[in-house]
């Protein structure tokens, strides 16, 4: 009896302990659960904190560049129109339209880098009419170069001609050339972009960047070959002004003080140049560290950017403006609140 009890009892015991465990163990397993879904859900947080701190920090450091850039180059913007002594001179007017320019490629390469995380749905036709504008004032900075060069071969071999050849008025045709050739790579991917692909798509959004609009290979094509063509002709302007200058320079009826300064001048446009070339050759070092670096591909593409496009932006302007004797002496007159009175003296024909 005693056994019996015995063995019932501990029956109930061993069919009362199994679902006691079971369900100790079901509690644990959800408690389990729920502890690794705050992690995985704590860590997700994390990453998106991360990316947003990420993504501000970049933006923040571009527009601040940007920001810098601008205002440097407005500063001898601001120069340039206050002194009317500059506006009769077709180098200076050459030189305060690159530094305008500049300062347009800024303003849209800056806004493109910033839409692209804030607004990633841009309707395409405001999309391609922006990437034009950008192409067209990228493309405006070496033929720019190239006709400052002319402009000084100009000023040391003909100097009997330089007034008649460059005059003010010639000096705006040249400029309208410059921005109606510039604008043709531009023009070229749109047309491209309507014939290969449907009419619909220009009521399409999408992400507003070059490589993600033309994406086709002809566009690539056309990009290599628009890239050659004109660095190879601003390259054979200039190699072509720096050997007539040189020549010119040996001569002993030639101002030798004048002939070294246009000398180091068109070579400052070689070294000018050589910093717009950086931002064409951008997406070839995006592509190579990207490869080697998979993980730090954002961070390379941030720095490439900073380093190829802004950077040069800033320092093209200075070196020229800077070297200028007559154009820094306005511009501390200006800024040291003094008043520089210029005396013109006009001769009757």
């Amino acid at each position: 009896m005693d056994r019996k009890l015995r063995t019932s009892f501990g029956g109930n015991t061993k069919t009362t302990r199994k679902p006691r465990k079971i369900i100790f163990t079901q509690k644990s397993h959800r408690r389990l659960c729920q502890r690794k879904r705050i992690m995985n859900s704590t860590m997700f947080q994390y990453t998106i904190e991360d990316r947003y701190a990420d993504a501000f920090a970049k933006n923040f450091t571009i527009v601040l560049v940007g920001l810098i850039v601008n205002s440097i180059n407005g500063i001898i913007v601001f120069t340039f129109f206050k002194s009317s002594i500059f506006y009769n001179d077709p180098r200076y007017i050459l030189y305060i339209h690159m530094v305008i320019n500049d300062m347009l490629l800024v303003f849209f390469s800056v806004s493109l880098v910033v839409m692209a995380y804030v607004w990633p749905k841009v309707p395409l036709p405001f999309c391609v009419t922006l990437l034009i504008i950008a192409s067209t004032t990228h493309k405006n900075t070496p033929l720019t170069l190239a006709g400052m060069a002319v402009e000084r071969y100009i000023a040391i071999c003909k100097p009997l001609h330089h007034h008649q050849i460059c005059t003010v008025r010639r000096t705006f045709i040249l400029i309208s050339l410059i921005w109606g050739v510039g604008v043709l790579p531009g023009l070229a991917d749109l047309i491209l972009l309507s014939i290969v692909r449907p009419l619909s798509v220009f009521t399409t959004s999408t992400l507003c960047s070059t490589t993600n609009v033309y994406s086709t290979p002809y566009h690539e094509d056309q990009s290599k070959i628009t890239h050659g063509l004109y660095t190879s002709v601003v390259w054979l302007i200039l190699v072509f002004t720096y050997c007539r200058v040189l020549i010119a320079a040996r001569r002993a009826s030639t101002d030798k003080s004048s002939a070294k300064k246009a000398q180091s001048t068109i070579l400052l446009h070689g070294v000018q140049l050589l910093l717009c070339m950086l931002s064409i050759i951008t997406p070839t070092i995006d592509k190579i560290y990207s490869q080697l670096v998979p993980t730090l591909r954002s961070k390379i593409l941030f720095f490439n950017y900073l380093l190829t496009n802004l950077l040069p932006r800033l320092l093209s302007p200075l070196i020229y403006g800077v070297r200028d004797k007559q154009f820094v002496k306005y511009m501390k007159g200006l800024f040291s609140c003094r008043l520089i009175n210029v005396k013109v003296e006009s001769t009757k024909q």
